[in-house]
């Protein structure tokens, strides 16, 4: 019984390695039901929280934060229709992540997990890292994109990484320090890496 943050360079192969985690243990990989919980509290599509956690930590997002007052909106818009800012997404996420690792035996993927649950008992939070060449070379080979199309994935990634981070006031979030496991997937390979995040967790 456990609960494991994944942490990752984007193209490192989180969401792959949190798949198969989850299937050799027995454990749910919980990635779009976040999404979907937080849409749910909020009163927002799915694709209006997509959206938000794209352009999180922009300035134009920030500026919407700090000009538009989340209880006008609230008037405006009615019980019925949600609204969602940076502060409400934070909020939302935390405590949709805070109930999703109740459950016990589930694989959280990303969104600053390891920060929420850094205090909370059984669990254990592992980063993925891997060199940039590499990373594109995973998001070609897994997605099918053209070398073109995974460099501005990757790159749009780590972007949006550090933009999320920076909302929760946080930076130095490769620290290994933060970390039960550190994966350097530019040396170890899919297989090996699954194994190793089982056996810390068996």
């Amino acid at each position: 019984m456990a609960v494991i943050t994944i942490s990752r360079h984007f193209g490192a192969g989180g969401r792959t390695l949190g798949r198969h985690v989850a299937e050799k243990l027995g454990y749910l990989f919980e990635d779009d039901a976040i999404i979907q919980e937080i849409a749910r509290k909020v009163k927002v599509s799915t694709s209006s929280v997509k959206g938000h956690e794209q352009t999180a930590g922009s300035l134009i997002s920030r500026m919407l934060t700090t000009v538009v007052n989340r209880s006008y909106m609230e008037r405006l818009t009615g019980e019925n229709i949600g609204y969602m800012d940076e502060d409400v997404y934070v909020e939302t996420l935390t405590e949709v992540i805070s109930e999703f690792a109740k459950k016990d035996n589930v694989v959280l993927l990303g969104r600053g997990s390891q920060y929420i649950l850094k205090d909370a008992e059984n669990v254990y939070h592992v980063l993925m890292v891997a060199a940039e060449p590499d990373r594109i070379d995973f998001m070609q080979k897994t997605y099918g994109l053209s070398a073109q199309k995974a460099r501005q994935a990757v790159e749009q990634g780590d972007k949006r990484r550090g933009n999320l981070y920076a909302k929760f006031a946080k930076s130095g979030y490769d620290d290994p320090t933060l970390y039960h496991m550190c994966l350097n997937m530019s040396r170890i390979p899919m297989d090996r890496a699954v194994n190793l995040v089982c056996e810390l967790v068996g």
